[in-house]
């Protein structure tokens, strides 16, 4: 079967992404992709005529929680794997310190 994708195509995807590649990751990815396109090919062969479109496989339509605002009561054992905490709260280093001059 002939590759789908080539080297050049491969470096210049990874050029767009400003990614360095080594040969051997070169080779690497251009076979991954190749599978993964002729993967796409596979699929585009499957028959889908007089097959109705589906946008889920469940008839459940929403099966998650209300989002509800609960306290746990943890607060004390969650501000004791903080690094350092004040008052109730994790302390965390300033990040914009308005006291330097520009």
């Amino acid at each position: 079967m002939a590759s789908r994708i080539d080297q050049d195509q491969v470096k210049h995807v990874a050029g767009l992404a400003k990614l360095e590649l080594k040969d051997n990751q070169v080779n690497y990815f251009t076979k991954q992709l190749d599978d993964i396109i002729g993967l796409f090919e596979t699929l585009d062969e499957v028959k889908t005529d007089n097959i109705e479109p589906t946008s889920s496989v469940s008839d459940q339509l929403n099966v998650m929680r209300e989002d509800v605002a609960d306290n746990w009561g943890q607060r004390d054992a969650l501000l004791a794997n903080a690094p350092e905490s004040e008052n109730g709260y994790i302390k965390v280093p300033a990040i914009i310190d308005e006291s330097e001059d520009e």
